[in-house]
């Protein structure tokens, strides 16, 4: 059986479908079947970052309503045979969500794939409760301000008191994902460091992503960053996606800025 991964954040903008696309992306380069499932029913953007939205003619909602099977609104992926997408609806609102249905998709998905990761949509309203509630484990993307933290915070409460997994009494794990961090602005104070990100939510952390131009240009071309060896970026997904897969990939400090020899002789004396 799978797992069921839920990416969140709480505030929206912060990078989470972004983070969706290249970590589905990144565990099926490392020979796992994995899924990506667009939560966010009226606002679909997943499948434009996969690069696959012309493909979409079934959605989710069509197999939770019966009207076509599972393999018929699958779509692989057009870089990895062992990615596979399912679209949200464009059509519906989030009224359409029902628990049943969504936990006999989820069943389905999970005798099918190792990985199910679920994309939620921002806030903290029926959609994203929907999205969490059969989790077994959940992604918390931030980036490195305040607002983003603290919606972040809310969505972890909602998190351990929805969830059917806590009610049962398990846990759900949970793993921070740090997003957009701008090293410059960390050392100047401007931006929070990853310490103190972790000192407020005090939840693992599993992966830095540096600030990278790149990514809007890759989302464009609904080409995922991962694809690209040399983006800081796609290599920081590249090293989360290992890490879920179960490997220990070392955590690299991309919070500390250089700009040139004198900085580098200053940081040994300190």
């Amino acid at each position: 059986m799978g797992v069921v991964i839920a990416v969140i954040s709480g505030k929206g903008g912060v990078g989470k479908t972004t983070t969706t696309a290249n970590l589905g992306l990144g565990i099926a380069i490392n020979e796992k079947k994995c899924v990506v499932v667009d939560f966010d029913i009226g606002q679909r953007n997943l499948d434009m970052i996969l690069g696959l939205e012309n493909r979409v003619v079934y959605d989710m909602v069509h197999v939770m309503d019966e009207e076509v099977t599972l393999k018929q609104a699958l779509i692989k992926s057009k870089v990895n045979p062992n990615l596979s997408f399912l679209a949200a609806s464009q059509t519906k609102d989030k009224s359409v969500l029902d628990s049943k249905k969504i936990l006999k998709l989820l069943a389905e998905l999970k005798e099918e794939f190792e990985f199910v990761i679920l994309d939620a949509p921002a806030g903290i309203e029926t959609g994203y409760e929907h999205t969490i509630e059969f989790a077994d484990r959940a992604i918390i993307v931030v980036n490195p301000e305040v607002s983003s933290i603290r919606d972040a915070d809310r969505a972890i409460g909602i998190l351990d008191s929805k969830s059917q997994k806590v009610k049962e009494g398990g846990e759900v794990l949970k793993y921070l994902v740090i997003n957009r961090i701008n090293p410059q602005m960390v050392e100047s104070g401007e931006m929070l460091s990853s310490e103190d990100i972790l000192e407020i939510l005090n939840i693992p952390l599993i992966g830095k992503v540096p600030e990278d131009k790149g990514i809007i240009d890759a989302s464009n071309q609904g080409k995922p960053i991962i694809l690209d060896p040399k983006s800081p970026a796609g290599c920081a997904y590249s090293r989360i996606a290992i890490r879920l897969c179960g490997e220990e990939v070392a955590m690299e400090n991309i919070e500390q800025f250089e700009n040139g020899f004198m900085d580098k002789i200053k940081r040994i004396f300190k």
